[in-house]
């Protein structure tokens, strides 16, 4: 009995009462990304889409802490390789690359079909949004660029990772 701690020691502490200021007041830290405006560029078989990327964010790792960028699947593409080379963490699938929508003779616009395109919207924004996420992610060069950078420059690419600011 003599090992015993009094109640007091032991009792779970209660967390304070939240007001609605607070409840409704600007997170200590958020990240919110946003793929939106799909664009369908060119003619024939030089067309692409691409997708305008909005960045909002308080986290001190991110030199602005709002972006605005533009990007086409592939540029999707060379992120995740990038993260799965060089960074730690399990990096999540990208939306299907759609082969058969591909094919000629089809009877809609294939890949620049408008559901087609908006399910792929929806896709790469939970991709982006995952990923970005990790905290072991947002340290990578790679990430930076692809959410900051206006052109984004695959060949003068050096990988690494970013010092916190």
């Amino acid at each position: 009995m003599a090992n015993e701690l009094p109640q007091d020691s032991t009792r779970r502490l209660q967390p304070p009462k939240q007001s609605l200021d607070d409840a409704y007041a600007i997170p200590a830290n958020f990240l919110e990304i946003d793929v939106c405006n799909p664009m369908t560029h060119g003619i024939d078989r030089n067309r692409y889409t691409d997708y305008e990327i909005r960045l909002r964010t308080n986290l001190p790792i991110f030199k602005r802490k709002e972006s605005t960028v533009r990007r086409r699947y592939s540029d999707f593409e060379w992120l995740r390789s990038e993260l799965e080379r060089d960074s730690k963490i399990v990096v999540p699938p990208l939306p299907g690359k759609a082969w058969q929508r591909q094919l000629p003779f089809r009877s809609d616009d294939g890949l620049f079909d408008p559901e087609f395109i908006e399910d792929r919207r929806k896709g790469l924004e939970i991709f982006v949004n995952k990923v970005a996420g990790h905290p072991l992610a947002q340290n990578e060069r790679s990430l930076h660029m692809f959410l900051q950078d206006s052109v984004l420059d695959k060949t003068s690419y050096v990988p690494g990772r970013i010092r916190n600011m």
